[in-house]
């Protein structure tokens, strides 16, 4: 392959991100709401309203950011919470904005909270209050900011302060993708990429891809490569089974990783397991696995977070081919009648 042909494809690569609301497939309600946000936005002649994206990880909030600046026309700045770790970072930031720009912060949650405190002027008053020198002879001083719209994203919006939350005029929650869905996902990304897919490859390839566009990507870009050097570079339903068989991907779209957190819990005899200890036993961290892993893995039906710990469900040991122990099949009879208590103490 050609430098030139290298070249094209890394731009294809990064191609596969929609580019307006009209090319963003799924997420039909979040869709209609920001339609509505912005086509306002656009008939006051005004910057839209700030936003907040809120789901796991690879559903497509980074490209909602992107879609929101393309439909109003304006900049895009792009930063992350871990990044802005002293007040003047984000100072700095603002203060480097145009009217009407749009500013992203990914992985809001993680703001240090002094820095958090310059935001909520900075979004409600579009001022920003500065303070110059140290102790007596300290004073503050007060900016004028261009109108702009803050769109943050987050994993975890539990962690977001009220003051914070409450000053996002629409919340967006992403959920999973379904198949149908993914399926479109898929071939869009094949004529991009200059792929030649059938329907039943696509299919199989949505099906397996934990209903999150990232990783049907991924699952794509990896299907063709075996395709091309294994097979004839076409990807049908064989090509895309056999493919991702070889990359570890199993038939209900678990990884290594998934499948190691369920054998860690299974292996243990059912009993719960803290969070700390299961990532240690599958060497990951803990944020990762409750923010990437868990979330598919309860959504599947295969794992439950309980006061003492993690513990895998009945519908886990038969994925793993493991008989269920007595020990096990006692302790989530139990957990099942904590809940039925939960539920009807609830609605009495």
């Amino acid at each position: 392959m050609s430098a030139e042909d290298i070249a094209l494809e890394d731009q294809a690569e990064l191609s596969l991100r929609p580019r307006t609301l009209a090319e963003f497939v799924g997420q039909a309600q979040a869709k209609e709401h920001l339609a509505i946000v912005l086509e306002a936005a656009r008939r006051r002649n005004q910057p839209a309203d700030h936003l907040l994206f809120a789901g796991p990880p690879g559903l497509g909030k980074t490209s909602l950011a992107t879609i929101v600046a393309a439909e109003m026309g304006a900049g895009l700045r792009v930063t992350s919470g871990p990044t802005l770790e002293r007040s003047g970072d984000l100072a700095s930031l603002l203060n480097g904005l145009n009217e009407g720009d749009v500013l992203f912060i990914d992985e809001i949650h993680r703001l240090p909270r002094q820095v958090e405190e310059v935001l909520y002027s900075a979004m409600e008053d579009f001022q920003l209050d500065i303070m110059l020198g140290k102790g007596p002879t300290a004073r503050s001083i007060r900016l004028e900011l261009p109108r702009f719209t803050m769109v943050g994203a987050t994993t975890r919006s539990g962690l977001i302060s009220g003051p914070l939350y409450a000053r996002f005029g629409h919340v967006a929650r992403l959920d999973y993708y379904t198949a149908a869905d993914l399926c479109s996902i898929v071939e869009r990304a094949a004529t991009i990429l200059g792929v030649t897919i059938d329907g039943a490859g696509a299919a199989e390839i949505a099906r397996r891809s934990r209903g999150t566009p990232r990783v049907a990507n991924r699952l794509l870009r990896r299907v063709r490569d075996y395709a091309e050097v294994r097979g004839n570079g076409v990807i049908d339903f064989q090509a895309a089974r056999d493919g991702l068989s070889v990359f570890d991907v199993d038939d209900l779209g678990l990884d290594r990783v998934d499948r190691a957190i369920l054998s860690a819990l299974c292996n243990r005899g059912g009993d719960p397991i803290g969070l700390s200890t299961l990532a240690i036993m599958v060497g990951e961290a803990p944020d990762t696995v409750e923010e990437v892993y868990e979330p598919f893995l309860i959504q599947m039906g295969f794992l439950r977070r309980t006061p003492r710990g993690r513990v895998a469900t009945q519908a886990a040991w038969q994925h793993m081919g493991v008989d269920l122990p007595d020990t096990a099949r006692s302790l989530l009879e139990a957990l099942d009648e904590d809940r039925q208590d939960a539920s009807r103490t609830l609605f009495d």
